[in-house]
This record gives C-alpha cells, sequence and structure tokens, in this order.
C-alpha cells in the first residue's frame, strides 16, 4: 500500500490540499490519459486498497468526478466510468464549442508574459511526449493546454465547465477515434498560441474553431460503438446446414 504523499500527480501542487483532492486528481488524470476506459467498475475497496485511503475519501473523489459527469454512480452497483453514447458526444462537443470560444477569448485579453511562458513550456513537453512514442502523456498534455487556456482566462466558473468538458471528450475520444492519431494537434496548439500572443482575438477564435473541428473529424459518431454482445456482432452470418463443410 503507497501512501498519497508518494502519489501526488502533477496538478497537486500545494500541500494544503486534501487526500481527496489527491484521489480526485489522479482518477482525473487517468481519464485525460485514457488509462481508464468508459465502462471501467470504480470499486471503492480496490481504490481505497490502491490510495491508502479509507472507503469515505473514495467516494467523496468518485462524487466529486460524478459531478463533471465522467463517473456514473449508480444506485446498488457502485461507480463506473461514464461511457457517453453518440447524442451526448454531440452534446458535449457543442457544449465544448461554446465554452472553448469564450475561452480563447478571454485568454487574448487576460495573457501575463508569465502564463504565455507556461503554456509554451506545455506545448513543447506535449510535443516532447508524441515524439518519444508516450501516448498517454501526449494526450493528458493535450487536455492541460486547453485547461491552462482556462486559467489564463482568469475566470473561475469557465475552468471548473473547462474541466468537465475536457475530460468528457477525452473519455468520447477513447470510445469513438477512428485509429490512434493524436486527436489534439501540438502543431495547432503552437498556432493558437501564436495568435494570442500577437493579440489577434478575431484570429485566436476562428483557429479554435477549426481546431476543435479537427478533433470531432477524427471520430466516428456516426453510429454507436462497437456491441459486446456476440449475437449483435456476429447477426450477419448465416448458419451452415449439417454435414457441410
Amino acid at each position: 500500500m503507497s501512501s498519497l504523499s508518494q502519489l501526488e500527480p502533477r496538478h497537486v501542487k500545494s500541500s494544503s490540499n486534501t487526500q481527496d483532492d489527491i484521489v480526485y486528481e489522479h482518477i482525473f488524470d487517468a481519464i485525460l490519459e485514457q488509462r481508464l476506459a468508459p465502462g471501467t467498475k470504480l470499486s471503492e475497496e480496490a481504490l481505497g486498497d490502491i490510495f491508502g485511503v479509507s472507503r469515505t475519501i473514495i467516494r467523496r473523489a468518485l462524487l466529486r468526478l460524478s459531478h463533471e459527469q465522467v463517473v456514473s454512480i449508480r444506485p446498488n452497483r457502485g461507480a463506473v466510468v461514464a461511457a457517453p453514447s453518440v447524442e451526448e458526444a454531440r452534446q458535449i462537443f457543442a457544449a465544448r464549442r461554446v465554452v472553448e470560444l469564450a475561452v480563447i477569448e478571454l485568454a487574448v485579453k487576460n495573457a501575463t508574459p508569465e502564463s504565455l511562458e507556461r503554456i509554451r513550456t506545455m506545448v513543447q513537453e506535449e510535443q516532447e511526449a508524441f515524439a518519444r512514442g508516450d501516448r498517454g502523456s501526449g494526450i493528458r498534455l493535450s487536455g492541460e493546454f486547453h485547461l491552462e487556456l482556462a486559467h489564463m482566462a482568469n475566470n473561475m466558473p469557465l475552468l471548473n465547465f473547462q474541466r468537465s468538458v475536457v475530460s468528457q471528450t477525452s473519455l468520447i475520444i477513447a470510445q469513438y477515434e477512428v485509429g490512434h492519431q493524436a486527436h489534439c494537434s501540438f502543431n495547432e496548439h503552437e498556432a493558437l498560441l501564436l495568435a494570442i500572443e500577437s493579440g489577434d482575438s478575431d484570429a485566436a477564435v476562428a483557429m479554435m474553431a477549426q481546431h476543435l473541428d479537427h478533433i470531432e473529424g477524427k471520430l466516428n459518431l456516426d453510429n454507436e460503438s462497437a456491441s459486446t454482445d456476440l449475437h449483435v456482432v456476429f447477426s450477419g452470418v448465416v448458419k451452415k446446414k449439417p454435414g457441410r463443410h
């Protein structure tokens, strides 16, 4: 059993963070990195053993994640990682488009040299992660880029909503992505950063809209995800008559 002090994720930067916060951030990171697949059962007992905390603390962290709609808590059956339907996925992307365009406009207005330096470092780390084949870290950094934009926008309600839609989008990508592409191009992140640095709000907003189009365009949202029911999967198979090979 590991202590939480040995397990702090990259988001946790203050010694004042509670055990609930640390557990929450670990699960949040695992969702951003797509290490937790949609539909995964989140056992309170197993998580309590992993993090060395009580089930009460695990329950509070899972409840917080359920409020962000990335975890579903089912009565008498426990918690699972959310698995958005195609229609829910479309609605989440529509919501993300609204919030991202508001965020990028405010980010241009409120950017500081310090915030620009932080986000530039993040883009470089993202590029390096994909270059060395570390897809999980690259995907997480892609999500963190968008969260950092919300920090730069200096609007807490938008940041809270951004956290929810970014993590939900990661679940959608894990569920519906066609192939295994880098869903959030660091080249486009670099271009967005340059637009913010130039102070061109219109260009930044247009670029973000195009960026979101590219992310959504790599997903198969025409049909529901593959079935786990063998009868459904092989419904088109015609049975051979006895004695024929």
